[in-house]
């Protein structure tokens, strides 16, 4: 069984709804398991077009049966069935899935990348992750999520 922790945020609509909605359908597929939730974070966009709203983030540690393709398929499988559209890069979002690290594996796959190449340099994502998981390692610095976060500070 593996450990995988994902990011998510919205910022469109009942972000909050879109959140737990979310978590409700990873819950609801074979083979993956919400273990720990952390709380939901307010944060400004990072990029993108000017005038979009504030983000809900938060992180959520799975616990999973399936390869890390396998699970994004299932993470681009509920952000479609919560309605994202892929209209552009950094737009708003209805929902956004990230799948950020998988127990210590990396993984360079024109799909995906694990871990996330860009989690190490958003607060946005290691803050709600290192409420829930500040002792996991990212193999690529050898450095906690914690340590991450904390050189951010």
């Amino acid at each position: 069984m593996g450990r995988a922790f994902i990011g998510i945020g919205s910022n469109v609509g009942d972000r909050r709804g879109q959140v737990r909605a979310a978590l409700e359908a990873l819950e609801a597929r074979e083979l993956v398991s919400v273990s720990v939730v952390s709380p939901l974070f307010e944060t400004e966009p990072v990029g993108g077009p000017p005038g979009q709203g504030s983000f809900v983030n938060a992180a959520a540690e799975l616990q999973t049966e399936l390869e890390p393709l396998e699970l994004l398929d299932v993470l681009l499988d509920v952000e479609h069935e919560l309605g994202r559209r892929r209209t552009g890069h950094w737009q708003s979002r209805v929902i956004d899935l990230d799948l950020l690290l998988y127990d210590e594996r990396v993984v360079a796959h024109p799909r995906l990348n694990v871990p996330h190449l860009r989690f190490r340099e958003r607060r946005f994502v290691l803050e709600p992750l290192a409420s829930i998981a500040a002792e996991a390692v990212d193999p690529v610095s050898g450095l906690t999520v914690q340590q991450l976060l904390d050189r951010l500070r």
